[in-house]
C-alpha cells in the first residue's frame, strides 16, 4: 500500500493552488494600490490599508453593475451565498460604498447600488487593476502574460 501514496508536495504545486496564490497576490496588490489612491475617501483608504476591506469586499466591486442589482443576483454573480453577500453589503452600506434602494420593477424588492463614494471606489479599483496588470506583465514578460491571459480566458469559459 505504501506504493500507492500520493507524491509528496503535489498539493502545494498543482495548478489550482498556483491560481489561488496568484489571485491572492493580485487582489492584495490591488487593495494596496487602492489604499494609496488619493481620490479614495480617507475612511475607505484607511480601511483598505488596515486590511479591513478584503478580497471578499472586492466581489461587490467586481460584480455590482452600474445600474445596481438585487442581492440574489449579486450573490450569484460572485458565486456566494445570499447570506454571505448580505453581510458584505451591510458592511459596504456602513462604509458608504453602496446603498439599498427600492427596485423600480418590484416594490417588494431592493437593489444594491453604488453611492457617489462607491463610484469613486470603483474608479480607484479600475486604476489599481490596470496598474497591477501592468506589474504582472513586467514581472513575467509580455509573451507569458499574453499566454496566461488567453489560457485563463479559455479555461474560464
Amino acid at each position: 500500500m505504501a506504493d500507492l501514496a500520493p507524491e509528496p508536495g503535489w498539493r502545494e504545486t498543482h495548478l489550482g493552488r498556483m491560481m489561488e496564490a496568484a489571485l491572492r497576490r493580485f487582489d492584495a496588490r490591488v487593495l494596496e494600490l487602492m489604499a494609496r489612491n488619493i481620490e479614495v475617501p480617507l475612511a475607505l483608504s484607511n480601511l483598505a490599508a488596515r486590511a479591513q476591506v478584503g478580497a471578499a469586499h472586492i466581489h461587490i466591486t467586481r460584480h455590482l453593475p452600474l445600474q445596481g442589482a438585487r442581492l440574489t443576483e449579486l450573490a450569484a454573480q460572485a458565486g456566494m451565498s445570499k447570506q454571505a453577500m448580505g453581510d458584505l453589503v451591510d458592511q459596504c452600506v456602513a462604509w458608504g460604498m453602496v446603498a439599498r434602494e427600492p427596485d423600480p420593477l418590484d416594490a417588494r424588492a431592493r437593489r444594491v447600488v453604488f453611492t457617489a463614494t462607491g463610484l469613486v471606489w470603483l474608479q480607484a479599483f479600475q486604476d489599481a487593476v490596470v496598474q497591477a496588470e501592468a506589474e504582472f506583465h513586467q514581472a513575467v514578460g509580455p509573451e507569458v502574460a499574453t499566454v496566461v491571459a488567453l489560457g485563463l480566458e479559455a479555461y474560464a469559459t
